[in-house]
């Protein structure tokens, strides 16, 4: 049975067979989340489980590069481009496996079902250059649109930044809101 892909939510009834790729999937760490039945008393077992069709594998690792494109997009936030960075940048040893943005790039360049026009084998480590060189660009675009103390506190720890926004992907938010409530306090 093929199965039919949607990038954003439809606003009414679809077929059962209708899966919906997350808004970043990068972050999401490939996740697809099938349509919800609107009978809750179906269960999800192995009898309902059904294979995926090249195309649709294919269409996936398209999909996962579609992320890197957000990066320089100011309004992107700040917890999916440190997401999708980290994706990209990945230790060399992980670019063999399944949904690697190496692999990715490997499917989608070479498969004749890709939806892109074929262009053979893309050298990873040139892609990989060309987003380093806009990526500090990219980034500092969006934190100008947040306060001076979140590019401040990124430079002196990026990895603490990047854990509690891969903790809590609305942390920034959180901070923002619990600050302005303090300041409201003592007006």
């Amino acid at each position: 049975m093929w199965h039919s892909f949607a990038l954003e939510h439809p606003s009414g009834p679809t077929a059962g067979n209708m899966y919906f790729l997350t808004p970043s999937t990068a972050l999401a760490g490939a996740r697809i989340v099938r349509k919800v039945l609107e009978d809750p008393l179906l269960s999800e077992d192995e009898d309902d489980m059904q294979d995926w069709t090249e195309e649709e594998i294919v269409f996936l690792h398209w999909r996962l590069l579609q992320d890197v494109q957000a990066l320089a997009l100011p309004e992107t936030p700040l917890d999916e481009k440190l997401a999708t960075l980290r994706w990209i940048f990945t230790e060399p040893e992980k670019d063999m496996r399944p949904f690697s943005f190496a692999n990715c790039l490997r499917v989608v360049g070479c498969s004749p079902l890709s939806p892109i026009a074929y262009c053979g084998a893309v050298d990873c480590e040139t892609v990989r250059a060309f987003i380093a060189a806009g990526a500090k660009r990219w980034l500092e675009e969006t934190l100008s649109r947040y306060p001076s103390w979140v590019s401040e506190a990124l430079a002196r720890n990026p990895e603490w930044i990047d854990a509690q926004l891969t903790r809590n992907p609305q942390w920034i938010n959180e901070q923002l809101k619990r600050l302005t409530q303090q300041r409201d306090l003592f007006a």
